[in-house]
């Protein structure tokens, strides 16, 4: 593993992370505190009352003012984006992608994020109006329904708008992984060829979706390069997350954090509407307020998120060795997945605490290799 190379590489994305975060709060705390929020919100209200019947003006007014604050926001966001996710990834040899297939895949990503954001600011903002004193309750309850729903329909909403998934064609590996999560008593609905190799060279295998929709991905540049021991220990991996209710303690955290940032922000809307010249805390001239109210609730979760998750792959590194019995499959699939995916080798504690919900490849190893012993 190019060990330098690695550590340039994520240096460089964790500062462009941080960039984009810093961009985002700027924004809206610069909208808010300049006024400019309010000429931003009746310019909303006009192209509402342009397209909408009066009935659907406050709901249409909600989305006209997302939308004009997504495009604010794009404006910056979009370059480090480009330089990000295009430029540094070709950089160091981890994209496959033209700038193309790139730019669709942003156009896809942000008419999604859009279509999302509207429609969860219009919900809460219908809320305010009917709830005015309990609104963060019931948006927090709706929006934990949400969280639920996604998870269920993105691997078959979502991911296929931006890569190839097509049943496994290898008989003798689908059948075994199809065992493998037999015995791990995980229920799935298929085992699927996860097309990354038109966008990445990183290799990567996952278990999508839940209940009815939970569905094995093997990508086509693992299958293209490892073992069928050691896709299969990758796999007993990502069961263990499902075996171990991961999935739905992480739906749960983040209702919790949903629930707090509205808490949050109607704790705000309720002192600072009128010293921010809003007309009421259901003016979605405050949109910018409500979203850095929760998202300030969101940063600060971030470090207790991150060492929950790692303690998570811990549990699931040691299921996947019970399960499958093979540490040598676990260790070489570990190292070609740190040198394939140019894993950090030695992140120092704070890189650790504030940006990785994994443990470090090379504590992975050596966890695996005492059981070797």
């Amino acid at each position: 593993m190019n060990e330098d190379k690695a550590t340039r590489y994520h240096r460089l994305q964790r500062r462009l992370r941080v960039l984009a975060a810093l961009w985002t709060g700027l924004l809206l705390a610069g909208l808010v505190w300049s006024g400019a929020n309010l000429p931003l919100g009746a310019l909303a209200e006009s192209i509402a009352a342009q397209v909408s019947a009066d009935r659907w003006l406050p709901t249409t007014t909600v989305l006209a003012y997302v939308l004009l604050l997504s495009l604010l926001h794009e404006a910056v966001a979009l370059p480090l984006a480009f330089y990000s996710g295009y430029v540094v990834e070709r950089r160091y040899a981890l994209s496959n992608e033209t700038i193309g297939s790139w730019a669709v895949d942003q156009a896809k990503s942000f008419g999604i994020g859009v279509l999302l954001a509207g429609a969860a600011a219009s919900l809460v903002y219908a809320l305010i109006r009917v709830f005015p004193n309990w609104w963060w309750a019931a948006a927090g309850g709706l929006f934990a329904l949400c969280i639920i729903g996604l998870t269920h329909l993105a691997p078959v909403l979502i991911l296929p708008l931006f890569y190839r998934v097509k049943p496994l064609e290898r008989d003798t590996l689908r059948a075994r992984l199809l065992a493998l999560a037999d015995r791990a008593g995980a229920q799935v609905l298929g085992a699927y060829e996860w097309g990354l190799a038109e966008k990445t060279t990183r290799a990567n295998a996952a278990l999508a979706g839940v209940g009815g929709t939970r569905r094995i991905l093997v990508s086509d540049t693992m299958l293209a390069e490892y073992s069928d021991e050691e896709i299969e220990v990758v796999l007993a991996h990502e069961l263990a997350h499902h075996v171990h209710g991961d999935i739905w303690k992480g739906i749960a955290f983040e209702s919790a954090l949903v629930l707090a940032g509205f808490f949050v922000a109607s704790t705000v809307l309720a002192r600072l509407t009128d010293r921010f010249g809003l007309q009421s805390p259901a003016d979605p001239a405050g949109l910018p307020l409500v979203a850095l109210a929760a998202g300030v609730v969101s940063l600060l979760a971030v470090p207790v998120a991150h060492a929950i998750s790692r303690g998570y792959e811990r549990s699931a590194d040691r299921f996947a060795l019970n399960l499958t019995n093979n540490p040598s499959a676990f260790i070489s699939a570990m190292r070609r997945l740190g040198a394939q995916n140019l894993a950090e080798e030695h992140p120092s504690k704070l890189v650790q605490w504030l940006f990785y919900s994994h443990p470090p490849m090379r504590e992975r190893i050596a966890s695996a290799q005492t059981r070797q012993r």
